[in-house]
């Protein structure tokens, strides 16, 4: 187990890195418009992570101990196409979310 010191130093450590990444661009860039290039570049930066947190748990997910199962296939399928033909979010995550649970109930 970690000690109490060596814990809260850590803790410590990881609000300073938080406080100093966010300063770096709210603090000393805040005011100021940033450059078109750079915000053309951060339009994608949603799309990017969460397809990159989603598709382990379609893939690997721990549940199966990594194999690949129908339940999370279908919802994912789902959920892509419903957020591609009618570009609403809030449909595709619940209907996959629908589809991943009553896959689950019909096939354990």
């Amino acid at each position: 187990m970690i000690e109490g010191g060596d814990l809260w130093l850590f803790i410590a450590a990881l609000g300073l890195g938080t406080f100093g990444l966010r300063f770096v661009f709210l603090g000393l860039v805040g005011n100021r418009p940033l450059p078109a290039w750079l915000l053309r570049h951060l339009r994608y930066t949603a799309v990017a992570v969460l397809p990159g947190l989603v598709a382990p748990l379609v893939v690997w997910p721990a549940a199966t101990g990594g194999a690949l199962d129908a339940p999370r296939m279908a919802a994912a399928v789902v959920t892509l196409v419903l957020g591609y033909t009618f570009r609403n979010v809030i449909l595709a995550i619940t209907a996959g979310a629908l589809t991943l649970f009553a896959g689950l109930a019909l096939f354990g």
